[in-house]
């Protein structure tokens, strides 16, 4: 075996082991081929499976945006009892929550955002086949105002399809459940698409702008984080309305006696109230608050009081000793002193 050979080998597992890493994969390559190794993710569902070996490419940037998802959703429930950390723990693909809850309707909402952002921006960058600048977005688009479409728009509604295609393809059986995570997961990806926005740059002799090249790009990903946790704040309990045939749910509506308004469009829903998150129970998604540091003196969330569920909570003394009040002295050298601090962390038991 030559050395060049021997080198395509070393590439061609490499690059395998990056798919494996990039999508929380196995720990060893056991198979070539996309087939074999979409076959070998878990998580996926049939048809899943079927747009991942069609498209080996796409899985790996699919697999980056659930993750930045599951990171945005970590982000903004970190003083909260739940705090996102069992999301993700063995693939970043698959149904995670059981219970329908609040936590669950964030969840499948900022994980369809994910995958349609990371998509959009991939096409964007060039780095995924098939798509790339939003083609609609060329030539004069308002001369009134002397701008005109240029640069590389984003290709939201690729992203869009795709996301919509990915992730709405596990909801296979026709449950409340699945009426309620295909709600949600639109409402993830009409926060993003209505959060883009126009950047201009000026033309003209001496910055006098006399005309304008626009072109529309994707909102940073942890705006959209914060505007899915204030509809998380404000989302709304739903209930199953079930067809006269054959006693399936046809569609969901607020749950309130004598009422059959559907949920608006971009709200989020959930179908069973929340657990407390207190204790540990792998069927609720509930890593429990033991060990989870909390503020004492803070009335929020994170407050002792509340994150410790009344069980009370440790104190920890820490010293931290560090160089300070630096100095440079002709000549040459730096003269500091010692400053220490002892600080106290509260854990809850």
């Amino acid at each position: 075996m030559n050395r060049n050979t021997r080198r395509w080998i070393f590439h061609f597992f490499l690059c395998l082991g990056i798919v494996y890493l990039k999508i929380g994969g196995l720990s060893s390559v056991v198979a070539l081929g996309a087939s074999i190794i979409c076959n070998k993710i878990p998580g996926l569902a049939p048809r899943q499976r079927t747009i991942c070996q069609s498209r080996p490419d796409a899985i790996i940037v699919i697999g980056e945006g659930v993750q930045m998802g599951i990171n945005e959703c970590q982000f903004q429930f970190r003083h909260g009892r739940w705090n996102c950390s069992a999301l993700g723990e063995r693939t970043v693909f698959g149904k995670e929550l059981r219970v329908g809850s609040k936590e669950a309707a964030f969840t499948y909402a900022i994980i369809a955002a994910g995958v349609a952002h990371a998509v959009t921006a991939a096409c964007t960058q060039g780095s995924l086949s098939g798509c790339g600048c939003d083609k609609e977005k060329q030539g004069f688009y308002n001369q009134q105002e002397g701008w005109k479409w240029g640069g590389c728009s984003a290709d939201i509604h690729y992203g869009l399809s795709f996301s919509k295609v990915f992730v709405d393809a596990r909801e296979i059986k026709q449950s409340a459940r699945t009426l309620m995570n295909l709600h949600n997961n639109e409402v993830g990806r009409k926060v993003l698409e209505k959060s883009m926005h126009l950047e201009c740059k000026c033309h003209g002799v001496s910055g006098s702008c006399t005309t304008k090249t626009c072109w529309t790009t994707l909102p940073k990903f942890r705006q959209l984080g914060y505007m899915l946790k204030d509809k998380y704040n404000h989302a709304v309990h739903v209930e199953p309305v079930r067809a006269r045939r054959n006693k399936r749910p046809a569609f969901l509506k607020i749950k309130k006696p004598h009422s059959y308004r559907k949920p608006k469009d971009m709200e989020l829903v959930y179908i069973e109230r929340s657990p407390n998150y207190c204790e540990a129970d792998p069927l609720t998604g509930s890593m429990g608050t033991q060990g989870r540091l909390c503020n004492k003196t803070a009335q929020q969330p994170n407050s002792c009081d509340l994150m410790c569920c009344g069980r009370g909570y440790n104190t920890h003394q820490y010293s931290r000793v560090w160089q300070c009040n630096c100095k440079f002295l002709w000549c040459c050298y730096v003269k500091c002193n010692t400053c220490s601090e002892r600080t106290e962390v509260y854990t809850c038991k």
